[in-house]
């Protein structure tokens, strides 16, 4: 029977099997392709599974331990966090070239409100969350109501939060044992559980929870169809009956409140409330997002995806640095998987069935 009876055939049958002929009828490129279309999340899955079995290979046992492994995890707990901000943003085709600078000012207010107002620490860390969320209201309402681009909007935000931050903390640190004789409190999250050679800190569970509650907010929920509506395309999302300036600005909020959440994750990462710490947040979150094969267009990828992301980072840069490589290898290899991601992630647009 030729190819041309059996799409008949299929097509006298149901319009199911049409779909299901399609894409038996593809090559086989384009069956990945499709495949790929579908779990976008698994191309990052395959590299970081690759690439820790390379590292395994030529380092042993030195890379396999369970300390190497959980201090990957360690070691990406700040970027995934915030990687969940930015990939929220970016799933409604925007960008947010402030997440690192919100955390830090996030972080820098919980510090002072505490140090130098002499406030209740969970009243502090309630203020740095709501700075957070402010200043993601803030972008909100000018992508969303003014319709300014999203670009624009995040860069002058970033600048606007980095000059307050450094204004309003006149540029001063809060020492770490400061922190842990007055107020442990917001040392929460870098406190630490060892489960034999393991160790996981507060802020590894927070990171894993929220992307689990994230990725399961934005398949299952009627928000999060809405979240990826907006992305593919605004225009019909709101024929459709979508709220399209509500869903943005809640967007940008729960960005700006996650922003805050890791701004306190990074107290407990470095110990001290620094203004000069996590400067290069916004474009390490991008990193793990475009890595991770969310797409910078909108309305295509995973939470999950960006967590693999910031993983494969943390591999090269613990791998590298354990074979002794000079650090600049790490940002070559970053690079290039920065571009191939991208590369990948057109020719999947492309793909029809």
């Amino acid at each position: 029977m030729s190819s041309t009876q059996e799409f008949e055939k299929a097509a006298a049958a149901s319009p199911t099997a049409v779909a299901e002929f399609a894409v038996h009828d593809k090559s086989a490129i384009k069956r990945i392709q499709y495949a790929l279309h579908q779990t976008p999340s698994a191309v990052p899955l395959i590299v970081l599974i690759g690439s820790t079995l390379v590292f395994g290979a030529l380092l042993g046992e030195k890379f396999f331990s369970p300390f190497a492994l959980t201090l990957i995890l360690q070691q990406v707990q700040i970027v995934g966090i915030l990687g969940v901000a930015q990939s929220l943003v970016i799933l409604t085709a925007g960008i947010d070239l402030s997440v690192g600078a919100i955390m830090v000012l996030s972080s820098v207010v919980m510090g002072l409100f505490t140090f130098r107002y002499g406030l209740p620490v969970p009243i502090a860390v309630l203020a740095g969350i709501a700075c957070g969320a402010i200043c993601g209201y803030i972008n909100g309402f000018l992508v969303a109501v003014m319709k300014l681009p999203p670009f624009i909007v995040t860069l002058g935000m970033w600048q606007i939060v980095l000059a307050t931050n450094f204004l309003y903390s006149a540029n001063e640190t809060i020492r770490a044992q400061d922190i842990a004789d007055q107020a442990p409190l917001l040392q929460f999250f870098g406190n630490k559980i060892a489960i034999g050679g393991a160790i996981f800190t507060y802020g590894v569970i927070f990171m894993v929870l929220l992307v689990l509650v994230m990725a399961y907010m934005l398949k299952q929920t009627a928000w999060g169809r809405h979240v990826y509506a907006v992305g593919d395309d605004p225009e019909a999302a709101e024929l459709s009956g979508v709220q399209v300036k509500r869903t943005l600005i809640s967007v940008y909020v729960l960005s700006g409140l996650v922003c805050a959440f890791a701004g306190w994750a990074l107290i407990g990462r470095i110990g001290s409330v620094s203004p000069t710490s996590g400067q290069l947040g916004n474009i390490e979150s991008i990193t793990a997002v475009v890595i991770g094969g969310i797409s910078l267009f909108g309305g295509r990828g995973s939470i999950m995806g960006m967590l693999f992301g910031a993983l494969i980072v943390g591999v090269f840069s613990l791998g590298l640095r354990l074979m002794g490589a000079d650090a600049q290898w790490t940002y070559l290899l970053i690079g290039v998987l920065i571009i191939a991601a991208v590369t990948v992630d057109q020719w999947i647009r492309r793909v029809s069935v």
